[in-house]
């Protein structure tokens, strides 16, 4: 028995040893892959990716019974290396528009957890600190699925040399705000942006409050902290509370149960896409007759599906616009290729603007 023990520890010992080195060789390959997904601009935890392992290694482990301990094990080496990445992180430079608190810097937060979140004045100025090389990555609001496309992102997207390698969705529920001490029967007047204030103006007109426009939702937040008046409330997110040490007078008071804003996330290098990816194509096309319908027609040829097409006004032309177009699957497969050969025979000018995954939810 003592013998059959003895045995059993010398295997187990000689596994562990070998278990340490091949540890270090993996989280040394774990060093590198955060480095592509710093570059690229790319979150650290890629769900799709960790999923397709545990599916392929499982398979090897024939034994049933152990195959259900060798996932758990997977699944926690992988969280291991997660945050041994994260850790990693901490140096990674997000630039992002307005203050502390706007949306942009908790849906920055919630892709890039560990990062350095850094605030510039406006969309331009964040843009710019990655062009520059301040900033490792830029966060901008592309669109809102109440308000709209955001003009500002896009005109920068379509006239910049940066890449989209990631769009994600952040549902938005905007929340009464107040000071610690004061009762919703003390609130008089609210204070946001004017856009959240739409949004609440069902409930704003159930309480019978008078308004204020602030410059966003965050900066309304930090007015009410800072003015110490337990009449007058602010309209933002739960995060935002936390940050200024305000209380959450009602929750979930916008009367969109849909409002969500998909965020962009930009750098210099463009990210490899993969046949599980989505596009962005942004085009000019010949002023002739049916130019549009053509570049169109030739999108569903290759047999892709748009699942945007929006205009924009040319800045320096007047009565000229180009195209925004999102479209399902890869650009950079055989028949990808073929279709983008085609569309620059019949567009002024094309640029394939980046690559994201499907429902990116934050």
């Amino acid at each position: 028995m003592t013998s059959k023990l003895e045995e059993a520890r010398k295997i187990i010992n000689e596994v562990d040893a070998q278990m340490a080195e091949l540890f270090v060789k993996r989280m040394r390959a774990a060093e590198m892959v955060y480095e592509h997904k710093k570059e690229f601009g790319l979150p650290i935890l890629d769900q799709a990716r960790e999923d397709a392992v545990i599916e392929k290694n499982s398979a090897m482990i024939e034994d049933d019974v152990l195959k259900e301990y060798y996932i758990d094990y997977i699944k926690h080496l992988m969280s291991v290396s997660r945050s041994y990445q994260y850790r990693m992180q901490s140096g990674l430079k997000v630039a992002y528009s307005g203050v502390e608190g706007a949306f942009a810097h908790i849906a920055a937060g919630r892709i890039f957890p560990d990062s350095n979140r850094v605030s510039y004045r406006d969309f331009k100025s964040a843009y710019d600190s990655v062009v520059n090389s301040e900033s490792d990555v830029v966060v901008l609001p592309i669109e809102n699925s109440y308000a709209g496309e955001v003009g500002q992102t896009m005109d920068l997207i379509f006239s910049g040399g940066l890449f989209i390698n990631g769009i994600y969705e952040l549902e938005i529920h905007q929340n009464l705000l107040g000071l610690a001490e004061a009762m919703i029967e003390d609130i008089k007047k609210v204070t946001s942006h004017p856009q959240a204030l739409s949004q609440c103006h069902d409930y704003i007109t159930f309480r019978g409050f008078d308004t204020e426009e602030a410059n966003n939702t965050a900066v309304a937040a930090k007015t009410v902290a800072e003015g110490k008046d337990c009449s007058i409330g602010a309209i933002a997110s739960v995060e935002t509370a936390e940050i200024y040490g305000l209380k959450v007078l009602e929750a979930n008071i916008n009367k969109s149960g849909e409002n969500t804003t998909r965020f962009a996330v930009l750098s210099k290098v463009k990210a490899n896409s993969t046949s599980l990816s989505n596009s962005v194509l942004m085009f000019t096309v010949k002023n002739e007759a049916g130019s549009l319908a053509h570049a169109v027609s030739i999108i569903g040829k290759y047999g892709y599906n748009m699942t945007a097409l929006r205009s924009r006004p040319l800045k320096k032309h007047s009565w000229q616009y180009y195209f925004y177009i999102e479209v399902d699957g890869s650009t950079e497969t055989e028949k990808g290729k073929k279709m983008i050969e085609e569309l620059n025979r019949v567009c002024d000018k094309l640029k394939v603007a980046g690559t994201f995954a499907p429902h990116s939810e934050i």
